[in-house]
C-alpha cells in the first residue's frame, strides 16, 4: 500500500559520500534507493527528503520536524545526534531526551518511526570517548524504538561495515556500496521485496606499518583538523544547502528526471 516517505536528519540521510552531480546537493544515498524502490512497490508511494549535513539535533528538531509533518507523513526517517557524539562536551542524557521527543512528535502524528543505531566506525583511537558514547545513544535508540513501535534499522550490527571499501574517504560516511547496501537492510526492515543486491567493493589493504602510519597523517590532515577547525569557527558543510527534496515528489517518475526538471541547467 502507497503512504508517503518523508526522510529527516543530517549527512547520513543526506546521502553525503554517496557523491552523483544528477542529484541535487551532488548526492544520492540510501534513502532516494529506498524510495525508488518503495516507487517500483506502488507508483502512488511519495517521497519528500529534509536532510541536511553537520545538522546537529537540535537542528533536526527545530528545522525539520515540524515541516516533516505538515507533509502528512506515513513513514519518518530519523537519524540526528552523530554530529553531536562527536562534539569535545555533550550531555547524553539530555541529549537522548530531545531525540526522544522527536519520535514522541512522529508517532504521535500517525506516522511509523523508521531509527537507527550508530555504527561503531573504526577510527583513530582519538574518537574512543566518542564510541563509548555511541554505544549509550544505541541503548536509548533501542529502547524508544520498543516504546514508540519503530522500525529499527539496528546498523551497530552490520558486520560487513567492517570493510573499509564501504565507507568515503573520510571514513565518516558511506561510500555508494555503503549506501547502497543500507537501503537494503532499510527495505528489508520495513518487510518491502526489492532488487538491490549488495555490491561489496574489492579492498586492497595498503601493506606495511609505513604505509599505514602515512595514511593515518593524511586522514587526519585532510579530514579531522578540518572538520574540529571549521567547528571551533562555528561553521557547517550545510550553512549554504537546502533541503535536496523538500516538497514531496514521486520516485515512480524517476528521481533523476525530476531533478533535471527542477534544475533545467544540470548535465
Amino acid at each position: 500500500m502507497a503512504g508517503r516517505f518523508v526522510a529527516i536528519g543530517d549527512s547520513f540521510t543526506e546521502g553525503v559520500g554517496d557523491w552523483n552531480a544528477t542529484f541535487p546537493n551532488g548526492v544520492r544515498g540510501w534513502a532516494d534507493r529506498v524510495a525508488k524502490q518503495l516507487g517500483r512497490q506502488d507508483p502512488e508511494w511519495e517521497y519528500a527528503n529534509l536532510a541536511i549535513r553537520s545538522k546537529r539535533l537540535h537542528h533536526v528538531r527545530d528545522e525539520q520536524v515540524d515541516r516533516a509533518l505538515a507533509l502528512k507523513p506515513t513513514l519518518v526517517s530519523l537519524y540526528a545526534g552523530g554530529n553531536d557524539i562527536l562534539e569535545l562536551r555533550i550531555d547524553m542524557a539530555a541529549l537522548m531526551r530531545s531525540y526522544e521527543s522527536m519520535v514522541a512528535r512522529i508517532a504521535g502524528a500517525g506516522a511509523r518511526p523508521l531509527l537507527f543505531t550508530g555504527f561503531d566506525i573504526p577510527l583513530s583511537p582519538v574518537f574512543e570517548p566518542m564510541k563509548r558514547r555511541n554505544w549509550l545513544y544505541n541503548d536509548h535508540v533501542r529502547r524508544i524504538a520498543r516504546t514508540y513501535d519503530a522500525v529499527l534499522v539496528d546498523y551497530w550490527c552490520f558486520e560487513e561495515y567492517s570493510d573499509p571499501g564501504l565507507w568515503d574517504a573520510d571514513r565518516l560516511h558511506m561510500s555508494p556500496a555503503g549506501h547502497r547496501n543500507l537501503a537494503a537492510h532499510v527495505l528489508r526492515s520495513l518487510g518491502i521485496d526489492h532488487s538491490l543486491t549488495p555490491r561489496l567493493p574489492d579492498w586492497k589493504e595498503y601493506a606495511g606499518l609505513v604505509a599505514g602510519l602515512r595514511r593515518e597523517t593524511a586522514w587526519l590532515g585532510e579530514w579531522v583538523v578540518p572538520m574540529f577547525g571549521r567547528r571551533l569557527r562555528k561553521v557547517t558543510l550545510g550553512d549554504d544547502l537546502q533541503p535536496r527534496w523538500p516538497d514531496p515528489v514521486r520516485p515512480a517518475d524517476g528521481l533523476k528526471r525530476l531533478a533535471r526538471a527542477r534544475s533545467p541547467g544540470r548535465v
